[in-house]
């Protein structure tokens, strides 16, 4: 498994995920920024969606470099780049389905974690557009989060500052 990983932050190709962090608590776990991220939902007018149901959600670069959804299918896509994630919901006033992600967790030194969820905060009070995201590598359908950056600088290193 690790090896997977390892490969996917290799060789796959990198996506910038328009995120909205907060930071829950899990006394197993430890600390970790739990990750929101724009792209988790799809408008669609199926409502054949199941909760839990294993989903594929094919993505490209948008203008600015960050996650577009073009396709959210319940079967393997023949495209490139994709991701199998779970159906959350899905809003039948609203036309959305909700996504759930495999990496909607970002791990760190507890001691940064309320530290990187203020400064997050902070951040999204500027008036810079997209200066809070995740950098998640996707290959052949598996994704690895790599870092969440604020500023274009890593997390953890911002609330060091």
């Amino acid at each position: 498994m690790v090896f997977q990983q390892e490969d996917v932050l290799k060789t796959g190709t990198a996506f910038k995920f328009k995120t909205q962090p907060v930071d829950p608590s899990d006394p197993f776990k430890g600390k970790y920024i739990f990750l929101n991220y724009e792209a988790s939902t799809f408008s669609t007018a199926d409502t054949t969606w199941q909760r839990n149901e294993d989903v594929y959600v094919t993505i490209k670069h948008d203008s600015l470099g960050f996650v577009q959804v073009t396709e959210v299918t319940k079967n393997e896509p023949k495209s490139e780049f994709y991701i199998k994630a779970k159906v959350d919901w899905y809003n039948e006033f609203e036309k959305e389905l909700n996504i759930v992600y495999p990496f909607n967790k970002f791990y760190m030194d507890e001691t940064k974690a309320y530290n990187a969820e203020l400064a997050h905060m902070k951040a999204q009070q500027d008036s810079i557009p997209n200066n809070t995201y995740a950098l998640v590598f996707i290959k052949n359908g598996k994704a690895v989060l790599d870092n969440v950056f604020i500023n274009e600088i890593p997390i953890a290193k911002y609330v060091e500052k």
